[in-house]
């Protein structure tokens, strides 16, 4: 089995594995091109990351810099933003859904180590090799979800749609569809629900006009 495969099964993988490096190089430099762009070369980004993000749906736009670790295995819904400084370990895949907008400084990671330090230092593999050897597991993220500034998100969690998380949050269990959660570690607070709407808040709203469903 390749080392790719141990991946998406979940179980133990080398990450020194001389085409999961060739992977990860490719990304990284592709990471540094990126960030090495202005905000207005709309045209080379663009062409940088359909190299980088497995798939990137229409009007997304990242602001950068940016760390994807192998990129291939992150897809992205329509219409994302993402702001300075998204880091995405995507050892296992990365999914997020349409209409999601994360703050500064959000990170997603996939990949774990074993716990004890001689395990963590190297193992045996079936052929009897000492290797370092690690795990992953996938995150998904919803529609409509919005992660606040310095969110973590940890290995195998799913966050549901028309979440918000908020800042600084670590997010390392579910969260259910349409809820409001925060803290270290992250809990849901609440359900979001009509009353939070920006039509309650008319010293905010001004002028303007909340659009309904």
């Amino acid at each position: 089995m390749r080392e790719e495969e141990k991946i998406k099964a979940g179980i133990l993988f080398c990450p020194a594995d001389p085409e999961l490096k060739a992977i990860k190089l490719k990304t990284h430099n592709l990471n540094i091109d990126y960030n090495n762009t202005y905000e207005d070369e709309t045209e080379k980004r663009a062409a940088i990351l359909s190299e980088i993000i497995g798939e990137f749906g229409e009007g997304g736009f990242i602001q950068g810099p940016v760390a994807f670790h192998y990129g291939k295995h992150t897809k992205i819904g329509k219409n994302f933003f993402g702001n300075f400084n998204l880091t995405i370990q995507d050892d296992a895949e990365v999914v997020i859904g349409d209409d999601c907008n994360f703050g500064p400084n959000t990170t997603i990671v996939t990949p774990i180590h074993p716990m004890l330090p001689n395990e963590r230092r190297e193992m045996l593999t079936a052929d009897g090799e000492k290797k370092h050897l690690c795990y992953a597991k996938p995150v998904h993220i919803g529609n409509d979800c919005w992660l606040g500034a310095s969110v973590t998100v940890c290995p195998g969690v799913t966050i549901g749609d028309n979440c918000v998380i908020g800042a600084g949050s670590v997010v390392t269990r579910d969260i259910p569809a349409g809820s409001f959660a925060a803290g270290v570690p992250c809990k849901v607070i609440r359900e979001i629900n009509e009353s939070d709407s920006m039509k309650f808040k008319p010293e905010i709203l001004c002028d303007n006009i909340a659009i309904e469903d």
